[in-house]
């Protein structure tokens, strides 16, 4: 039970950095005073970057840290980059020079930018770590336990209310809280007790040793069938190189991209036994086959990148335009974390809607062919999407120009934030159809010895998108001002035509989603994965440990 309490209040490092990047674009656009797409570079990018870290680190945390380790380093970047990024805020650390008592960018000095830059770089590390380990350690601490199980389920029970509260309620109140520094303040302090208490149980803990990643074979092959490069693949292809408890390989041979079957060639000299003991020299006909497997993927994953782009606009241009909307009803101001929670609430039902509906009435294919339908359903939710969003900028500039709004960036504009509710609600969409029919398709398409990585194969793929979605904006604005014509992206929103933008992602998610059905239709599918196989939850190794280390002792034949 102790162990149960002292995982999970980990949660909140999570949960509350979550509240806190959620509102950081209205936070560099107020305080930093930034232009809308600086503004948005700087979030997307260390958003692309938190998503793609994730692999590095599993592989790392595999081969060689451990999961207690991984949670250990990332829990104390938490705490250490959410410390930081409460001093970053004025007046906290402010130039020496000047009024520097209100929240201002004349206030913001050198030093203070670097302290939030290294405390973004910090908090991508601690969400990276928490998403490779959290899981996978807690799952080896709470299994096998002695304990009778109905006396521990309400403590447990118990204990979750308690870790889910405690943030839920900081991101409740978050909003209301008007200094920046105390805003940030509180997930730092919370973050610090989590990090204290984990430490705590430290010599409770079970402790599993790396077994090695799966990435290495992937590595191991192009190195192999790069060292033979000048050999010619023997006609036979049963003079191949296998493992020797395998007649067959685990995965069919195939014809195609046979110049990495030189990974599994014997050479004369030196000896066989000798070649087995360099694994970097030889590879088995298996794992050349896997590693097959992943390159005839990436053209259909290409495409996938366009949901990162999508998704980008969520925490960028969809907040700044609600923070300048009017957020009263009643009395009460509506929080934009709310609009979070509305999010996540589409991304749960509608993932669970559309499954539901696919194996309900998609008769026995539709194991096979869900996922990649799924995929292209997300793409039409992110066309209706685009197409949402810049229909409600037009009317939001409508407003603007009927109340002479358009020089008075800092005014509230007279219409209700919950004209954006419809687009954040398919943008969920997008997300949750798109991130489980992707994850979906790998657990049937890719190799067995990859299973325990998928989760974090989708969200690279998000996060090229997100990365991709600053470079595309930029490119976007550039072509918009040709010919003397004004940029699309101005210094502050009311200039800016978000619309247009809206509508070049609509164009560009619709081009994609034709190029991904012509690809998926000329995809080369496999057999599904038994339904009873389940991919372990973020990428937990932690369930079927990877052997790096293959005995290799005879070639087939």
């Amino acid at each position: 039970m102790a162990s149960f309490v002292r995982i999970t209040v980990l949660m909140w490092a999570d949960i509350l950095a979550a509240y806190a990047m959620w509102v950081m674009m209205t936070y560099l656009t107020n305080v930093w005073k930034l232009n809308l797409t600086h503004a948005a570079a700087i979030i997307n990018i260390w958003g692309g970057l938190a998503s793609i870290m994730p692999i590095g680190f599993a592989f790392v945390v595999d081969t060689f840290m451990g999961h207690y380790a991984m949670l250990l380093v990332s829990s104390i970047a938490y705490s250490i980059g959410l410390g930081f990024l409460a001093m970053s805020t004025p007046p906290v650390l402010s130039k020496s020079t000047g009024n520097c008592s209100a929240y201002q960018p004349e206030c913001i000095g050198d030093a203070q930018k670097i302290l939030y830059y290294t405390a973004l770089a910090l908090i991508a590390v601690g969400i990276s770590g928490h998403a490779v380990s959290l899981t996978s350690f807690f799952n080896k601490q709470t299994t096998d336990q002695t304990e009778d199980d109905e006396w521990k389920l309400p403590f447990q029970c118990v204990g979750i209310f308690t870790v889910l509260l405690v943030p839920i309620i900081g991101g409740i109140a978050l909003p209301y809280i008007k200094p920046w520094s105390i805003r940030f303040g509180i997930p730092a302090i919370c973050t610090v007790v989590a990090t204290l208490l984990f430490l705590s149980g430290s010599w409770s803990y079970k402790h599993d040793k790396p077994q090695g990643s799966p990435l290495t074979t992937v590595f191991r092959v192009f190195v192999a069938s790069a060292s033979k490069i000048s050999h010619q693949c023997p006609q036979n292809a049963s003079e191949l190189y296998e493992k020797c408890n395998l007649k067959q390989p685990a995965v069919p041979r195939s014809g195609g991209l046979r110049c990495l079957n030189k990974a599994a060639i014997v050479l004369p000299t030196p000896t066989k036994e000798e070649q087995e003991k360099n694994r970097w020299r030889l590879c088995g006909v298996t794992e050349v086959e896997e590693t097959k497997i992943g390159i005839r993927m990436v053209p259909m994953c290409m495409t996938f990148i366009i949901f990162g782009v999508v998704i980008s606009i969520g925490k960028t241009y969809f907040i700044e335009q609600a923070n300048h909307m009017n957020r009263k009803v009643g009395h009460l101001t509506v929080p934009l974390p709310l609009f979070l929670m509305f999010y996540d609430f589409a991304k749960a039902q509608f993932t669970i809607i559309y499954f539901s509906m696919v194996y309900c009435f998609g008769g026995s294919g539709s194991k096979r062919y869900g996922p990649p339908t799924g995929i292209a359903v997300a793409m039409v939710f992110s066309v209706l999407c685009c197409i949402t969003a810049a229909k409600v900028e037009t009317r939001r500039h409508n407003v603007i120009r009927s109340h002479g709004l358009l020089d008075k960036p800092d005014e509230k504009i007279p219409m209700s934030i919950f004209w954006l509710l419809p687009q954040f609600l398919l943008l969920g969409a997008v997300d949750g159809i798109s991130e489980s029919s992707i994850a979906k398709f790998f657990k049937d398409q890719a190799p067995p010895s990859m299973t325990t990585y998928l989760t974090f194969f989708t969200h690279v793929l998000f996060g090229l998108g997100i990365m991709a979605s600053v470079l595309f904006a930029y490119i976007v604005g550039e072509v918009s001002e040709k010919r003397g014509k004004q940029n699309w992206f101005q210094e502050t929103l009311n200039k800016s035509h978000l619309d247009k933008y809206y509508w070049t992602l609509a164009v560009l998610s619709s081009v994609i989603l034709v190029l991904y059905i012509l690809v998926a239709l000329c995809y080369p599918y496999r057999e599904s994965a038994p339904e009873d196989e389940e991919v372990p939850p973020n990428g937990d190794s932690a369930q079927q440990p990877y052997e790096d280390n293959p005995q290799c002792c005879c070639c087939c034949g």
